[in-house]
C-alpha cells in the first residue's frame, strides 16, 4: 500500500501541470516589481531582528522565508515556567505566548533554527518582528 500510495500522489496533477504552463507562457512584466517587494520585506526582516544577539541571521538569495537561529535562547525559561529546549519549544512559545506562527527547522533537518516567511504584508512582518523581539527578552 504505501508503494501503491507513493506512487500515485507524488506526481504533479494535470491541473498543477496546466498551471505552470500558463506561468511559463504568460506574461512576466510583473515580476520585477514583484522581486522588489519579496526584496525590501526580506530585508527589512533582517535589519529588525539583526540587533537580537540571540538570533543568528543568514540573508537567504531566494525564497520567500528565512531561517533564523536559536541556539541562544536553548535553556531559557519562559514567564509561564516552560523551559525552551529547542527549535519546536521555541515555535510554539511564539505562537501560544506571541501570536507569531513559525515552523521549526527541526522538519527540514535544520535545528535550531526556525523558519519565519515574509510572503506577507509589511504590517504583519512589523507586528512580528516586535513580538519576537519581546519574546526573546522577556525569556529569563
Amino acid at each position: 500500500m504505501t508503494n501503491l500510495q507513493s506512487q500515485s500522489t507524488s506526481n504533479p496533477s494535470s491541473i498543477s501541470q496546466a498551471a505552470a504552463i500558463a506561468a511559463i507562457n504568460g506574461p512576466h512584466d510583473f515580476l520585477n516589481e514583484w522581486r522588489a517587494s519579496f526584496c525590501a520585506r526580506r530585508d527589512f526582516v533582517l535589519s529588525e531582528l539583526a540587533n537580537v544577539e540571540k538570533l543568528q541571521l543568514i540573508k537567504p538569495n531566494g525564497a520567500f522565508y528565512l531561517y533564523i537561529g536559536c541556539n541562544k535562547v536553548l535553556g531559557k525559561t519562559a514567564k509561564s515556567g516552560k523551559v525552551i529546549n529547542n527549535d519546536n519549544d521555541f515555535c510554539t512559545y511564539l505562537l501560544e505566548d506571541y501570536n507569531v506562527a513559525t515552523v521549526s527547522g527541526d522538519g527540514f533537518g535544520l535545528s535550531p533554527y526556525f523558519r519565519i516567511s515574509y510572503a506577507t504584508s509589511m504590517d504583519n512582518l512589523k507586528k512580528a518582528c516586535q513580538r519576537i523581539k519581546k519574546a526573546i527578552e522577556e525569556l529569563k
